[in-house]
């Protein structure tokens, strides 16, 4: 073979396996988007206090708060506390008791609550160390309110039929008596590290101003770029929110978070997106809503395992549907988003390609694929985002400046 010929032979091979389709580059990519699990990397991970375990409890909106106020306190130079998460929701308990009674029992009464409960706790009642206050009374060694949720419920609707009359002068005593009995009394001091304190004078020392918390949503049935009272059962104390469109609230949550400002987060959980267990939270593509005939049909035959397991095959990438404000507001009000779970966002990482997730650190125990943490898709945030509570320095000046804070 003379060396002309040679050349032209080889030029004519590399050709041809850079033309063929099942070893070209563009090809290779597809494949590995879709056939490979996630990997993620951690690129900014804002200092945070343990994980905790909330177990088999409602409050993760105080756990949530507690861990972001732990935060801020490791942000402000106060070293790390362990701050105790039944002492917001004992003070809650019987806020909300009054609140039933006053509205005659027609308020919301649950374990549930917001973050703002917490901000509200340590301006009316201060706070305590996890020490002084465990909130463990009933012969658990960890959170367990079944019974506690269902005897205050039983007793607030029994004083709230009004059988005397008249309220007597002993139905808040006796509420709080439940309370004491489940979660232990209130000390009015306690000692901390070699100093007494009481709940207020802990909370004053910790020098956490409420002032500077801001919470903020996204819906468009309020007005932009104002307070709203936000309409989801768990805000039983008619907390509001300032509302922006969604595009500006990634915009805080990102520059929060590149300033080493973290951010409550409360989100929509119930979704099978998310894949807690697999450690991540996205919002597949695939919509039963946007198959045709010939689609349904053959779906409509499938188990609902073999359904999951067609759309949502969590072992392998997902292309995500790109979400606009309209899609937010819709499945807000057709309930298909729902004020399910207060977590908190500490970072963010990418995927192997490239694709930003935020880092969530849940009150689930560490038993899980990154030890209670996990990362939610921005897809997954735009979508599920309920409010967060933010700093006000972590907002963007010119979003601040709209906000008029």
């Amino acid at each position: 073979m003379t060396r002309k010929l040679f050349t032209l032979f080889f030029g004519l091979a590399i050709a041809a396996i850079l033309c063929n389709p099942l070893v070209s580059k563009s090809q290779d990519t597809k494949e590995t988007k879709t056939d490979s699990s996630y990997q993620f990397t951690l690129v900014k991970n804002i200092p945070c206090t343990p994980v905790k375990d909330q177990y088999r409890s409602g409050t993760c909106w105080s756990f949530s708060t507690i861990s972001y106020l732990e935060s801020e306190l490791l942000r402000t130079g106060k070293g790390e506390y362990d701050l105790s998460d039944m002492f917001p929701v004992r003070d809650a308990y019987s806020k909300k008791a009054q609140q039933f009674i006053r509205m005659n029992g027609t308020s919301h009464f649950a374990g549930g609550g917001a973050f703002h409960d917490v901000i509200h706790t340590m301006v009316s009642s201060g706070m305590m160390p996890e020490e002084a206050y465990p909130g463990l009374s009933y012969g658990e060694k960890k959170h367990v309110h079944g019974e506690l949720d269902e005897v205050t419920k039983a007793y607030i609707e029994a004083v709230a039929k009004n059988p005397n009359k008249k309220l007597s002068t002993a139905w808040l005593n006796g509420f709080n008596g439940i309370l004491d009995a489940y979660l232990g009394p209130v000390p009015e001091k306690f000692s901390y590290k070699g100093k007494e304190y009481s709940p207020k004078s802990f909370a004053a020392e910790l020098g956490l101003k409420a002032e500077d918390y801001i919470s903020i949503s996204s819906y468009t049935h309020h007005p932009f770029y104002e307070e709203f009272i936000i309409e989801v059962p768990d805000n039983w104390a008619w907390g509001k929110v300032y509302n922006v469109p969604i595009d500006e609230l990634v915009q805080i949550m990102d520059y929060a978070l590149d300033n080493d400002y973290t951010v409550a987060w409360a989100s929509d959980v119930s979704e099978k997106g998310f894949a807690y267990n697999k450690g991540f939270a996205v919002v597949p593509v695939t919509d039963l809503s946007e198959m045709s005939g010939s689609e349904k049909a053959k779906w409509e035959k499938l188990t609902e395992k073999e359904r999951n397991a067609q759309i949502f095959n969590f072992d392998k990438v997902v292309e995500e549907k790109q979400i606009t404000q309209e899609m937010r507001q819709k499945e807000f009000d057709n309930f298909q988003t729902t004020d399910d779970h207060g977590m908190h966002m500490v970072g963010y990482g990418k995927d192997q390609f490239g694709h930003k997730f935020y880092y969530i650190k849940n009150s689930w125990n560490t038993d899980s694929k990154f030890n209670g943490f996990f990362y939610a898709s921005v897809p997954f945030v735009k979508l599920k985002t309920m409010d967060i509570l933010v700093h006000k320095n972590g907002i963007p000046p010119a979003i601040r400046k709209k906000l008029g804070i």
